[in-house]
């Protein structure tokens, strides 16, 4: 394994994003549409945030109730904003980087997406499972 393997050997460059001031029913509707656990937020091009499955959960209490999606997405709709849910200025790689330097970010940090930047520019995002399957490629 070399050390210093730039990060775009690992990182997905087809990044779903949500946009800045989209509803968190759409956000959610992502969220299953795709089976993903973490959706960087862009305002353009530019990183904004990020929000997590875990995120929705936190705010969603329909959802530990089975409550009908329809009634839980009206509900966050008319009470929370993305921007009041997601996680603004996330931690994030350059994507000069390495997969070292992903790696110690995302073992140092208590999250577990790590988007890649170009300046503010979003163009890629690694998390602990792409790290995980990159390690065992090596082995």
């Amino acid at each position: 394994m070399k050390r210093n393997d730039p990060i775009s050997h690992l990182m997905s460059r087809q990044v779903i994003t949500a946009h800045h001031g989209d509803a968190i029913s759409k956000v959610r509707a992502l969220f299953r549409t795709n089976g993903m656990h973490h959706i960087p937020v862009v305002n353009g091009e530019q990183l904004v945030g990020i929000i997590t499955w875990s995120d929705i959960l936190r705010v969603s209490f329909g959802d530990a109730f089975q409550t009908d999606e329809r009634t839980v997405d009206a509900t966050l709709d008319h009470t929370l904003t993305l921007e009041q849910v997601m996680r603004k200025n996330p931690v994030t790689l350059a994507e000069t980087g390495t997969v070292r330097e992903a790696a110690e970010l995302l073992a140092g940090g208590t999250f577990h997406a790590l988007p890649i930047v170009s300046g503010s520019k979003l163009v890629g995002i690694v998390t602990t499972t792409d790290l995980i399957k990159y390690l065992l490629d090596q082995f």
